[in-house]
Formats: structure tokens, sequence, C-alpha cells
């Protein structure tokens, strides 16, 4: 089994595996959004919180990995339309941001949270918290803002590359997406320290501006998606493909 290819390939494909997930997820690039998001939670309760998204991504992309493609082909869906259904969510949530409406959604009452006795309401606990947070976060924060189209669809790519290693790239690949799952954990739990740094005024703020960009993100997914699809030169290239040093 180990006769057919050096460990040295095996290596540079973990490499190349993990630098390319983590740099399509970005989950630094999130971490104001996260942070905006989550504000109004306990420090407990976004741990928690972080270690749900964590788990998450790691669970989709392994299931990707093994299956991605066939999952695709099994309910007839494109690569394509899969991108343009992505910038479809990723506008409606940078429409909320630019609004205002983003971290409102994200608040707790606080007759909820601090629970009314007369009233038979509980208090939630951390865990259940960050359960509900997870709920409201899971699309399209952690789906498809984090794990997007590009990344399943680089993950089916690398599953084909793993396939050439045998069991043992099926194996590597895997611990590929653990490490990044790790790394977005260790990222997002340091998103209590940029709350304080920035305020709620700041937040407000950033996360306006990343509303409009992830506005026109979206709709630039879009239209690369629709370039793939429609017939020659009713997109123009400068449209779909902005920044090629040809254009």
């Amino acid at each position: 089994m180990f006769e057919n290819f050096s460990f040295a390939a095996l290596f540079v494909f973990y490499i190349n595996f993990f630098i390319t997930l983590f740099a399509l997820i970005d989950p630094i690039g999130n971490v104001p959004i996260y942070a905006a998001a989550t504000q109004t939670q306990s420090p407990k309760s976004r741990r928690w919180l972080s270690i749900y998204i964590a788990l998450f991504t790691a669970l989709i992309l392994t299931i990707f990995f093994f299956a991605g493609l066939s999952i695709l082909k099994f309910f007839g869906i494109s690569m394509d339309a899969f991108r343009i259904a992505g910038g479809l969510l990723l506008f409606l949530m940078g429409l909320d941001m630019a609004r205002g409406d983003f971290i409102e959604s994200f608040t707790q009452k606080d007759e909820v949270r601090d629970g009314q006795a007369h009233l038979g309401v509980q208090p939630l606990g951390h865990r259940e918290t960050a359960k509900k947070s997870f709920e409201k976060l899971v699309v399209p924060f952690a789906f498809p803002l984090m794990v997007g189209p590009g990344t399943i669809s680089t993950v089916i790519i690398q599953a084909g590359v793993a396939d050439g290693f045998g069991i043992t790239g099926k194996i590597v690949g895997v611990l590929a997406i653990v490490t990044t799952a790790l790394a977005i954990l260790l990222t997002l739990l340091f998103s209590n320290t940029i709350s304080r740094i920035f305020g709620r005024v700041g937040m407000v703020v950033v996360i306006r501006v990343l509303g409009l960009i992830l506005c026109a993100l979206s709709v630039q997914i879009i239209i690369s998606a629709l370039d793939g699809i429609l017939a020659a030169d009713i997109i123009l290239e400068s449209a779909s493909h902005p920044y090629d040093k040809a254009h």
C-alpha cells in the first residue's frame, strides 16, 4: 500500500489541502461578523457556539469529501446552480447587515435570558443559548459564508487527489479537514477580544460596511456562475473576472 507514493507527496497534499481550505473559509475575515452576531452573549455561550460551528464545518466538509459529487449528481444540481443559490443567501445576509437588522436578530430576549418565575419562563443555560444562536448562524454564516460552493468544490476536487493515495490519502484528507476546523475554533474563540476593542458602535459601523461588501460579493458570485452557463459573450469577461491581468 505504501510503495505507490512517497510520504513527501502525501505531506504536500496535506499542506496544500489545509492552506486552501483555510484561505477559502477565511475565519479571520469572518471574525467581525461573528463578534457582532454574538456580542450580547456570555463568554461561555460564545465558546460553546464556536465549538458547534467548528464541529459543523468539519462534519459538512467530511461529508462532501466522501460523497459530495454523488450528492450533487443525485439531486441533479450543478456547481454553477450551487454557486447561484449560495450567492442569493449571501445577498440576503448582507442586506440584513447593511440595514442594521443583523445584530438585533441574534439578541436574546432579556426575559428569557434572565428568567421570569411568575411567567414560568426559565433562564437559558450557556449550552442552550449557544444552540439557539447556532440555529440562526448556521445559515448563512457557517454555510455558505464560511463553507460555500468554492470550499465544497475544492473538497470534492481534493477527494479525487486523495484517491491516488488510497486509504492513506483519505485519512490524510480528513486530517486536513480536522486541522482546518481546529483553526476555525481557535480563531472564533478570540472574537471576544474584538467585541471589547470595537464596542457596540464600532461593531455596528463595521458590520454595515461588511454587509455592503457581502452584497457586492454575492452579486459577483452569481455573475461568475451565470458566465459559466449562459451563451458566449452575453456576460463580459471584465464583469465575470474583473481583476484578471488580461483585462
